[in-house]
């Protein structure tokens, strides 16, 4: 960011990340008035970051002589890091904004598997023990103890969205990590292509189209787009590459704290106890992922060949 030193001190990097993570956190609010004006989640999500989409493109263009070593990897950027903002925006219009984020906060589990099975890396007990946690505090969320009295799992198709984000959200992750060749400028511009070219699709599948609008309602798409998308978007990536990730994931808690904490206050919505304590178990894992990074993966040690 221009605006910003390149090398800022640790104080000015946490108060930049702090800022993105309250921006992600209170983003239900603008997708929740956008429901109210009659929109649906793929055209929101189409003409907000497909708009930056477009102009993303060709800063990715003017970059591919530094990504074309690694072009498989940024494709999976594309369609993963879209993947992950198309189905968390549907899955915040159309469902209960605490329930969402508790379950796409289930992505350390993603994390850690996808560690372990495609970057080798080392996982320490506790981060095992995290997702152990989180899986029971997934089940909790989703009223598991009711299958014991008889009812069916409560799984809908805006937990399966939500989910799917989070696993998305983690994949990005893993991919970012492999691609070490990518600018980060590239990395950052892929997620808004990607989910301008998945909304297209999805709002073309679903028969949806762009509604007649006013131009007050079009001013603000966009400057949710440029506005706060983009600003959200550029500041996390300032922040984490300026801290500790174990500093930097724990900050980004606060995401999830002012997400389900305006819900619940301004948004009127409520949760179970079987939901507190199942978004409790949920948020430790994710506080475990943060101060329990993963080691690098052990070299393989080759034997030396006999001397002669």
């Amino acid at each position: 960011m221009a605006l910003l030193p390149r090398h800022p001190s640790d104080r000015l990097a946490t108060a930049v990340l702090l800022f993105s993570a309250t921006l992600w956190g209170l983003t239900w609010m603008p997708l929740k008035a956008f429901v109210g004006q009659g929109l649906t989640g793929p055209v929101v999500s189409l003409l907000t970051y497909g708009s930056v989409g477009l102009l993303a493109v060709v800063m990715l263009w003017r970059d591919r002589a530094a990504w074309r070593s690694q072009w498989a990897l940024v494709l999976g950027l594309v369609l993963v890091g879209g993947w992950a903002n198309t189905s968390f925006v549907n899955a915040v219009m159309l469902g209960d904004v605490a329930r969402v984020m508790f379950l796409f906060y289930l992505s350390p589990v993603w994390s850690v598997l996808g560690g372990r099975l495609f970057l080798k890396e080392h996982i320490p007990p506790a981060r095992w023990l995290a997702v152990a946690g989180a899986i029971v505090g997934l089940w909790l969320v989703l009223g598991g103890p009711s299958l014991f009295s008889g009812q069916s799992l409560d799984f809908t198709l805006v937990d399966a969205l939500s989910l799917s984000a989070g696993l998305a959200f983690a994949a990005n992750n893993v991919i970012a990590r492999a691609a070490d060749r990518v600018p980060l400028r590239t990395k950052t511009l892929s997620v808004f292509v990607g989910c301008g070219l998945l909304s297209a699709l999805a709002t073309g599948l679903l028969g949806h189209s762009v509604p007649d609008m006013p131009v007050l309602l079009w001013a603000a798409l966009l400057a949710y787009g440029f506005g706060w998308m983009l600003l959200a978007t550029i500041t996390w990536q300032y922040g984490v590459s300026h801290l500790e990730s174990s500093r930097a994931g724990v900050i980004l808690l606060a995401e999830l704290v002012v997400s389900v904490g305006t819900a619940l206050v301004f948004g009127g919505e409520r949760l179970t106890p079987l939901g507190w304590a199942g978004g409790a178990l949920i948020a430790v894992a994710a506080l475990a992922e943060a101060l329990f990074p993963p080691a690098p993966a052990r070299p393989v040690v080759q034997p030396s060949p006999p001397s002669p």
